[in-house]
This record gives structure tokens, sequence and C-alpha cells, in this order.
């Protein structure tokens, strides 16, 4: 059986951020005893990735190296939503807009230290919409 599911997360400033417990309070405590969550973000100037829950200190290291990589500063010609637009695209496509994370025991079957993390490229991005299927 497939459900879905489409929600919003509340707008976060620029950054990285664990968003592992705002998507399990949309699940509704509805997972199955096994299958698959795949997440899709609705947008192209953020994403979705998996990575380090406890230390913060990751989340802004991943900004800085993001921000050294793909500066504003490049000579886009895409600047119309201004000088953040550009570069938070090919931020996205670097980071991609889609988790797949097992689901076991009626739980998102994470790594002990790993969380899902939202993606803001843009400094006012505004509220995100995720895409949630379940497979069981």
């Amino acid at each position: 059986m497939t459900w879905q599911i489409e929600f919003s997360l509340p707008a976060f400033e620029r950054g990285f951020h664990l968003i592992t417990q705002l998507v399990e309070e949309n699940l509704q405590d509805n997972l199955p005893k096994q299958g698959l969550l795949h997440l899709l973000i609705k947008h192209t100037s953020a994403g979705l990735t998996i990575n380090e829950n406890a230390d913060p200190t990751v989340r802004i290291d991943f900004e800085n190296i993001f921000n050294k990589l793909i500066p504003e500063s490049a000579g886009y010609i895409h600047t119309l939503e201004g000088s953040d637009d550009m570069p938070a695209h090919i931020k996205s496509s670097l980071v991609g807009h889609s988790v797949t994370i097992p689901i076991t025991n009626f739980r998102l079957n994470l790594g002990s230290w790993q969380g899902i993390y939202l993606c803001e490229f843009r400094n006012h991005g505004g509220k995100r919409k995720i895409v949630a299927t379940i497979i069981d």
C-alpha cells in the first residue's frame, strides 16, 4: 500500500536545519511496520539531505563551505529575484531535492547520528512544501 501527504515547513532562515521531528509530527505516527519514506521538497532554491544530528557546528560548517564554493558575487545572469537566487538554485541541485528513508518497526530507520536537514539557500525562502510518500 502507498499513501501520500503534503505539508508545509515553517519559514527558516538561510542555513541547514534539522527537521526530523517536524517530518515525524506531520506523518502523525502512521508509519507502517516496514517500508520506505520518500520526501520531496517542491522548490528549486532549497534542498533535503541527511547528516549529523548532534553537533550544530556541522550545520554552520555546511553553510560556510557552500557559500565559499558558490558565492553570490560570481557574476550570474539570473538575478531578477535577488543576488541569493541563482546561487540557491545551484546549491539545491548539488544537495538534491529528495531523500528516501527505510521504515522499520513503525519508525524512521536513521542512524544514531543522522537527521533530516532542510537546506535553506535563500535569505527569505518562506514556507517550504514537502511531499511525503510512504510505501509499505
